[in-house]
């Protein structure tokens, strides 16, 4: 049964390790990357390493609570900030556990639907995202689609 655990000193250089499939490459960040950005913003930032037994088989990191849009300090959004499953290890659900466990953390903050986003194109992670429930909203960020999932469904 997977888990999450929190990024120590023990397990970074474990989790800096996850790759994707090179052609996946171009869909998300290296974990480093975002292990720098949970750094850089703590106070949103859930970074956790996803494993089965003792292999490290993925990363997830959550964002909650953020602010969209300026503009309209009252619109708090949580959510999916990155995914990246092992190359190895893809095709054994390790994603849709990833996303469930986005989604209760979610919940149990209180939240009544999740967000991310999705580079779109032919190998892209749309299809997985519409099958776990995702819609777009019609809103894009730095190019990416943004996609909400209500939890209530």
């Amino acid at each position: 049964m997977p888990r999450l655990v929190q990024i120590t000193p023990e397990n970074v250089e474990a989790a800096c390790r996850v790759s994707v499939r090179p052609e996946q490459e171009k869909f998300s960040s290296p974990v480093a990357w975002s292990l720098a950005e949970a750094y850089a913003q703590p106070d949103i930032a859930w970074p956790r390493l996803i494993v089965e037994g003792d292999d490290t088989v993925g990363f997830l990191m959550g964002f909650f609570d953020i602010v969209w849009d300026p503009a309209s300090p009252n619109d708090r959004r949580s959510g999916l900030w990155r995914l990246n499953i092992a190359a190895e290890h893809q095709g054994r659900g390790y994603g849709r556990f990833a996303v469930r466990a986005v989604c209760a953390e979610a919940r149990d903050r209180g939240h009544d639907r999740v967000f991310t986003t999705w580079e779109p194109g032919t190998d892209g992670p749309e299809r997985f995202y519409l099958k776990l429930g995702f819609r777009p909203t019609g809103e894009s960020s730095e190019g990416e689609v943004v996609g909400v999932r209500h939890l209530t469904d």
